[in-house]
């Protein structure tokens, strides 16, 4: 039988501070991770003011650290590209903040407009470029850290190929 008693028995189980689990200070899950990404997205005022455009190398600006994990911000200028490559041990999440991104893969190109996420495994191999007529801004998050970024060609391209999810908003 419920009625208003029983609940009152129960009692509120927010009240019950062994049932509620800690929020985290720092994302430990993939969904955490693209969360972050989205937070920061969202929040123009930690990523707008720094975001610079140079016509002769890609610019980046790492803008937050936390334990085992880097956010970086990157601006690309029409034309410019990362080069095939993947990114070691590292897992990711690239999130397109402005303008608008090509990725490239062994399986095909997508194109990636603002608020386009997507997030990779380690060994996963791609190429960025910024083909629009506009600049783009990006975000990337790695776990761990990002130590390595190895360059492939495009037969080494086709040894690894591991997508872990697409999410566009």
């Amino acid at each position: 039988m419920n009625s208003d008693n029983d609940l009152q028995i129960a009692g509120d189980l927010l009240e019950v501070p062994h049932l509620l689990q800690a929020p985290r200070e720092h994302p430990a899950t993939v969904a955490e991770f693209a969360g972050l990404a989205r937070a920061i997205a969202e929040d123009r005022s930690q990523w707008a003011h720094l975001v610079q455009y140079d016509a002769t190398s890609r610019w980046y600006h790492r803008l937050r650290t936390g334990p085992g994990y880097e956010v970086w911000l990157l601006s690309w200028v029409p034309g410019q590209g990362s080069g095939l490559h993947d990114h070691g041990g590292s897992s990711g999440v690239l999130t397109v903040l402005e303008g608008a991104l090509t990725e490239r893969t062994e399986r095909g190109t997508r194109a990636l407009g603002a608020g386009a996420q997507r997030v990779f495994a380690p060994g996963y191999v791609h190429e960025v470029v910024n083909d629009a007529l506009e600049p783009a801004v990006s975000l990337h998050v790695y776990y761990p850290g990002l130590t390595e970024m190895p360059m492939h060609t495009a037969c080494t391209a086709r040894e690894t190929y591991d997508e872990v999810d697409v999410v566009t908003a």
